[in-house]
């Protein structure tokens, strides 16, 4: 049978609908002011800040250890869809199971909360890889883009309804805001299942490309490719120093995510504006996104980067000054305009200059540099707060991060990185 090339990136970009209700729901909007309201409610606010901190630190730490073995196995073996597919099932458990947190239960909340996002993560390395393999060099840009359009769309959805459930519980014969926010939960998990479908039917496996000095032990293999990789990263100069200014911008960009919603919780800014707020951004994030998709055409993917990050960087500095509501929707609507853009073409750029035989490979080096930031921004976040008493000083702690990415950045080559890896395949 003929395959349709416009459904298989349709059924690509549903995935990113369908794990999108994950990281709005349960890394940025609900459980975040949950696990300070609720799961904390036996620890002083600034503590369950950074306790929250730490368990986003703990799983990323997971989930950097393993990436690039992941998805040097997925390559050989075959398998980026079985892995996916595993990994988005612990992710969807773990997040059902949420809905067992009580009131002063942050252990529990923390403990299943990082099952839940290394689950999500690890699926994450496959799905990224699978892009370069269902999208063309010229139109990989607009696909990625798309793909985060179709998350900000499908995450908004569901955050709308969840945040009508929480201010109106009784509309929906639900005892109370608490009990919503539970149930909430429970939608994330089987709305990230129902719509993990279409890709999982429709995009096809790419075929492995095994050496003939391989093992055909799929981990032994996976090791000697691992092995072979960072011999030859000589060869792939422009790939690694994009590497590097990545882990630096992202550690700022993810710190916003996941630390937003709990700081303005800490500093007194009522749930309907926090979780209103992130509903905004997923919302505007669907067509500022797909304009992202667009800029490269006129100033390139690299500098539509760069001109995100200096946004970032006075986002960073307002952030110190936020005393209102009116000032959190200031924010957020700054970040709607960058946040899917930035990571969408910072996907691309890098899946330009991957080598489409070790994609699975090279995006568990990618994940390894967006988790490590995973690592050291709320790990940082957390412990200048705890230091200062206040996680005012923290939002301006990573500022560094965005100038440091930008300046790297000024030094990748793209059109030599992505000759560098036509050249690689031959």
């Amino acid at each position: 049978m003929k395959r349709d090339p416009k459904g298989i990136i349709r059924s690509w970009k549903m995935y990113d609908w369908a794990n999108s209700a994950f990281a709005t729901i349960i890394m940025a909007a609900v459980l975040p002011e949950f696990y300070s309201s609720v799961a904390g409610s036996t620890l002083d606010k600034q503590t369950a800040t950074s306790y929250w901190g730490y368990s986003n630190t703990i799983a990323m730490l997971i989930i950097a250890i393993t990436a690039p073995m992941l998805g040097a196995i997925g390559d050989h073996a075959g398998a980026k869809k079985r892995f996916l597919g595993g990994f988005a099932f612990v992710g969807i458990l773990a997040t059902a199971l949420l809905t067992g947190i009580g009131s002063g239960m942050w252990f529990y909340a923390s403990l299943v909360y990082i099952f839940g996002r290394v689950g999500f993560g690890c699926a994450n390395i496959f799905y990224d890889s699978l892009l370069p393999h269902v999208a063309r060099q010229e139109e990989i840009d607009r696909v990625s883009a798309g793909g985060y359009a179709y998350g900000y769309l499908g995450g908004g959805i569901l955050l709308a309804i969840n945040l009508l459930m929480i201010l109106k519980p009784g509309f929906f014969y639900i005892p109370d805001a608490e009990w919503a926010s539970r149930i909430s939960f429970l939608t994330v998990a089987v709305w990230w299942a129902a719509f993990s479908v279409p890709l999982l039917r429709n995009v096809p496996e790419p075929q492995p490309v095994i050496a003939r000095d391989e093992s055909y032990n799929p981990v032994l293999a996976g090791y000697q490719r691992l092995v072979r990789t960072l011999r030859d990263v000589r060869r792939f100069k422009e790939l690694i120093k994009f590497l590097v200014a990545f882990w630096l911008y992202n550690d700022g960009i993810g710190t916003i995510i996941v630390m937003a919603v709990i700081f303005g919780a800490e500093i007194g800014i009522g749930r309907f504006h926090l979780i209103g707020a992130i509903l905004m951004v997923q919302f505007l994030g669907v067509p500022f996104t797909v304009l992202f998709g667009r800029l490269p055409e006129r100033l390139g993917t690299k500098n539509s980067i760069l001109f995100a990050l200096a946004i970032y960087t006075i986002i960073a500095i307002l952030g110190y000054f936020v005393q209102k509501p009116a000032h959190f929707w200031l924010l957020a609507f700054l970040v709607s305009i960058v946040q899917g853009g930035t990571q969408a073409l910072s996907r691309s750029m890098y899946g330009s200059m991957t080598p489409l035989s070790k994609s699975g490979e090279f995006f568990g080096f990618y994940n390894v540099s967006s988790k490590f930031a995973g690592i050291i921004g709320p790990g940082l976040f957390a412990a200048v707060g705890q230091l200062t008493g206040s996680s005012r000083v923290s939002i301006i702690s990573i500022i560094i991060f965005f100038v440091a990415g930008a300046l790297v950045l000024t030094k990748v080559d793209h059109k030599e990185g992505i000759k560098a890896t036509i050249q690689g395949e031959l």
